[in-house]
């Protein structure tokens, strides 16, 4: 893999507390996989980035060498690969995700209403 291209490659991921490399853009997806891994990660609403590499075929390559994961998307959490919904569908129904979006982004903070 070219220096450069490893060099933007983990620019990406270190810009991104969530990074989804798919096939589409996050208002445009091309791809089922990558619009059903949008969707699951619109539920949390928690900021995150899609990546289109779907005509980027270096790129392609080059992540799936990095990450030994063959097919797209590929979903990186504070810079740590995860697979794709396969991986974190099971991973938020045991309770393992939230903790660790949680630790990304801190817990969401609930508005009260003192009424006296």
């Amino acid at each position: 893999m070219p220096k450069e291209l490893a060099q933007e490659i983990n620019d990406e991921i270190s810009a991104n507390k969530i990074l989804v490399y798919g096939k589409g853009t996050k208002t445009a997806p091309r791809c089922g996989f990558t619009l059903e891994t949008i969707d699951f990660f619109n539920r949390f609403g928690y900021p995150f980035e899609v990546i289109d590499v779907l005509e980027n075929l270096e790129k392609r390559e080059a992540l799936s060498k990095m990450t030994n994961w063959p097919t797209l998307p590929k979903v990186f959490i504070n810079g740590k690969f995860y697979g794709d919904t396969d991986v974190l569908g099971p991973m938020n129904e045991k309770g393992e995700l939230k903790p660790l979006l949680e630790e990304s982004f801190g817990r969401p903070t609930v508005q009260t209403i003192n009424l006296r």
